[in-house]
């Protein structure tokens, strides 16, 4: 189970962890990370913080405050933002489960030929539980990697499994025996993953204490 922690009292975060935050999210939060946590991190104040964007969108701290990694991401009315100390290439995702149309025709648009076959011979029950899990796996190292999905999803390859095991990534991402993914456990109807490039760490996964709902408290 996560552990309810608040920002003012942070655990130590090493070099050897992930640490993976979760709360619930609303739409007034708006899709800007929580420069809260990062500046309790950071051990300076919210305005000392410099939020910068990469080529493709993804956030990240300017100098001097730059070892701190950070990944964000939400869906539906849940958030998680992984933090990790000197690591270039950290990417998280979470996504709900919902019906979605054409599920099997996505995938045979968007993943590889053997990752689509193998969700088309899976009973109709499991296509969107096995769907979601590949497209976090793959979003979660796509977002470390800073290319996001325009890189092209197709190119991150995993096996079916539990949880997903990564099989062979093509290009700047490559190779697979560089990176780390974790499943994090979010319960019924829900499926999210962490990523990174580098040595195996320790996910250690928090949950955020209340006031955490208006953007002045863990938002700027």
């Amino acid at each position: 189970m996560p552990v309810p922690v608040d920002p003012a009292s942070l655990p130590p975060l090493t070099r050897n962890e992930v640490h993976v935050w979760q709360w619930p999210w609303t739409r007034d939060l708006g899709d800007q990370p929580p420069t809260r946590w990062l500046a309790a991190y950071a051990g300076v104040p919210v305005g000392e913080l410099t939020v910068l964007r990469g080529v493709h969108g993804k956030p990240y701290l300017g100098a001097p405050h730059d070892d701190i990694a950070f990944s964000w991401s939400h869906s539906g009315d849940r958030a998680l933002l992984a933090v990790a100390r000197d690591l270039g290439q950290l990417g998280v995702d979470i996504e709900r489960s919902r019906t979605r149309p054409r599920l099997l025709e996505l995938a045979r648009r968007f993943y590889a030929p053997e990752e689509a076959d193998a969700l088309e011979a899976l009973p109709a029950s499991g296509h969107l539980a096995a769907f979601l899990a590949l497209w976090t796996a793959k979003e979660a190292v796509l977002k470390a990697h800073g290319g996001g999905l325009s890189y092209g999803l197709h190119r991150a390859r995993f096996a079916l499994a539990n949880p997903v095991r990564a099989v062979a990534f093509d290009g700047e991402i490559a190779p697979v025996s560089d990176w780390q993914l974790h499943d994090i456990a979010q319960g019924e109807g829900w499926h999210a993953a962490v990523a990174w490039r580098g040595e195996p760490r320790e996910v250690r996964l928090f949950t955020a204490p209340p006031p955490f709902t208006s953007p002045s408290e863990p938002f700027a």
